[in-house]
Parts: C-alpha cells; sequence; structure tokens
C-alpha cells in the first residue's frame, strides 16, 4: 500500500504559511498602536504639566510674558493632541484590518486541516479495504487449494 499524500498538501502548506504572516502583520500592527498611544499619552501628560504651570503663573505675581507663552504652548500641545489622536486612529484601523485578515487566514488553514483529515479518513478506508481484500484472496487461495491441508502448518 503507498504512504498517504495529501494531494493539496502544497495549498495546505501556503495557507500555513500566509497564517504565519498575519500574525506577523497583525503583531506589528498592535506593536505600532501601543506605541502610538503611548506618544499621545505623553502629549496629554505635557499639556496638563503646561496647565498646571498656567494655573501658577495666574495665581503668582502675573508675568504676562511667561503666560502667553504658556497658552501658546497650550494651544501647540492641543494641535499635536488631535494630530496624535488622528494617527493613533487610523493606526487601530490597520490593527482592525490586521484583525479581520488574520481570522480570515486562520479560517482557511483550518478548512484545509479538515480536508486533509478528511482525505487522511479516506485513505485509512481504502487502506482496510484493500488490507481486507489482501486477506481474503490469501484465504480463499489457501482454501481453495486441494493439495492444501492443515498438518502441513
Amino acid at each position: 500500500m503507498r504512504k498517504f499524500q495529501y494531494s493539496m498538501e502544497s495549498l495546505f502548506q501556503i495557507k500555513h504559511k500566509l497564517e504565519e504572516q498575519a500574525k506577523i502583520i497583525y503583531g506589528n500592527a498592535r506593536m505600532k498602536l501601543t506605541q502610538e498611544e503611548e506618544k499621545l499619552e505623553t502629549i496629554v501628560r505635557e499639556k496638563n504639566s503646561y496647565e498646571d504651570e498656567l494655573r501658577l503663573l495666574r495665581s503668582d505675581r502675573l508675568d504676562i510674558m511667561k503666560i502667553r507663552q504658556c497658552e501658546q504652548s497650550i494651544d501647540i500641545i492641543k494641535t499635536n493632541m488631535k494630530q496624535q489622536a488622528t494617527i493613533v486612529k487610523n493606526a487601530a484601523h490597520r490593527l482592525e484590518v490586521a484583525r479581520i485578515r488574520l481570522n480570515d487566514a486562520m479560517v482557511e488553514r483550518k478548512t484545509q486541516e479538515k480536508l486533509k483529515e478528511k482525505a487522511f479518513e479516506e485513505y485509512l478506508i481504502e487502506f482496510d479495504s484493500e488490507e481486507r481484500k489482501e486477506v481474503d484472496e490469501l484465504n480463499s487461495f489457501h482454501y481453495s487449494d486441494p493439495e492444501f491441508h492443515m498438518e502441513d502448518y
């Protein structure tokens, strides 16, 4: 009996590799989103520190130049926050796309796996059938021979 050979093994291997690539892409997208979220948090902390500084400047002896600089810094940081929030949103969207692609790749690989398992089960049934056929042929050969006697064994 021949050895089991899945006819679509190359396709199965390709689907497996595509899933691995999708996992890597998803991991990179997740890492990029985390980095961008951390940048946004840093900007928010910086904005909070400028707002605290502005409160202190307004409560102390009034220094108009420092107050204006601080207000301008806060405006600039707010603009940076908006830009970074957009970047975070885009990174989250890319992560979602990568997640969907990974999910699709996993489904395709699992489908190929099930097809391979089904082909193996069919192979085992065929192998068992051929084995029984050989045993039946062997038995019929031994028992149909008129010269054959049990004492010979």
